[in-house]
């Protein structure tokens, strides 16, 4: 089974739950001599980390990487990197009341019926906390990225209904995303999300948000059709993100409304409505897309939700036991920390997955042709 790994050649294995010891990844098939230090792949983790103000949890983790493997005197080896990351501030006894309960907007019965077992505690392995791993290997791939001149950056495009500046309005400013804890480029569009975000936590709900991410410098020939497109690969590793629930691409569903003339990218047109990408082949254009969070399903208003000491289903194709929706509805309200918004804290990560599928083209890429 291959449920925990990413890439071909540039290869990420992701390991760890979100109440458990430590979290990390092991890195294969990153070249050598590529200068790498604990420094770069921290301030990435800094960026992700909790208590961070605006819509994030309270939960107070210092998320300081350890490198335990593959890299020497400040450079990789070519071997195997390994990269840990212990929790230190993990409250499972908030989780107590939810051994038995599926949360609603979790993947806590889905687990169940899959492995029959379930780490309870914050969501185990299916935890927002597990993106901690992608962005620790993402530094990595950043780093590759950059001897190749490929710059990746993404923001909050959308909060809670309110659209933010884009990319082409003089109001959009890249210097103010890590100046505000909504990473909204634009600061009366900061200040406006704020007051909504404050408001919803007040209320014990939370609120969903677009994150738009931008790469430039990709050179044109990356992407391996037909079943490892490009943008196949980049809507996969989106997707793979708990909260994500719709990527696009450009013009992506707007494009559905538009005339050929209008849609197709000329030197007349000068747009870019293929979102950098033609056939599943970068074409030299940036490349940007958009990334569709949903609310943040644990909040602190009552709920119905099942229980699992309801009844159960029999399946006959192994002859166990499995889960089953059809009773023990009980009320609950979810104690814990949690974000208002996942959006803010998920910029970074879509940057890091982002730059591991990149990183995995570009090698792939120089074994294309002669």
């Amino acid at each position: 089974m291959a449920g925990n790994i990413l890439g071909e050649l540039f290869k990420v294995v992701s390991f760890g739950e979100s109440h458990g010891p430590a979290l990390g990844c092991v890195i294969d098939g990153c070249p050598a001599g590529l200068e790498l230090s604990v420094e770069d792949i921290a301030r990435e983790l800094r960026r992700r980390r909790p208590a961070q103000g605006g819509a994030s949890t309270t939960r107070s983790e210092a998320d300081e990487p350890e490198i335990l493997s593959g890299v020497f005197e400040g450079k990789t080896l070519g071997t195997p990197i390994a990269i840990l990351v212990r929790n230190t501030d993990s409250h499972s006894a908030d989780y107590d009341n939810l051994r038995n309960v599926y949360r609603p907007g979790h993947a806590d019965f889905c687990w169940d019926a899959k492995y029959g077992i379930r780490d309870h505690r914050g969501g185990g392995r299916s935890s927002g906390r597990e993106t901690l791993c992608r962005v620790a290997a993402g530094a990595v791939a950043h780093k590759l990225l950059t001897v190749y001149g490929i710059q990746i950056k993404a923001w909050t495009s959308a909060l809670a209904g309110i659209d933010m500046p884009r990319p082409d309005s003089p109001d959009f400013d890249f210097d103010e995303i890590e100046q505000n804890p909504l990473r909204i480029p634009g600061r009366a569009a900061a200040e406006t999300a704020l007051k909504v975000i404050e408001t919803l936590r007040t209320e014990g709900d939370s609120v969903g948000g677009i994150v738009s991410c931008l790469a430039q410098g990709v050179t044109p020939g990356l992407g391996e059709p037909v079943f490892g497109k490009l943008d196949a690969r980049l809507a996969g590793a989106m997707l793979s993100l708990g909260a994500v629930k719709g990527v696009e691409f450009g013009a992506g569903f707007a494009a559905a409304r538009l005339k050929g003339s209008e849609n197709n990218d000329t030197p007349a047109n000068k747009t870019n409505n293929a979102g950098g990408i033609l056939g599943g082949i970068s074409s030299g254009q940036d490349i940007i897309f958009n990334v569709a969070f949903k609310p943040t399903p644990s909040i602190a208003q009552p709920q119905k939700a099942f229980s699992k000491t309801g009844s159960e289903a029999v399946d006959c194709m192994r002859g166990v036991h499995t889960p089953s929706l059809q009773g023990g509805v009980v009320d609950l309200v979810i104690s814990g920390r949690h974000d208002v918004c996942i959006a803010p804290r998920a910029v970074p990560v879509v940057e890091a997955m982002t730059a591991l599928i990149l990183a995995d083209m570009v090698l792939m890429q120089r074994s294309a042709r002669l």
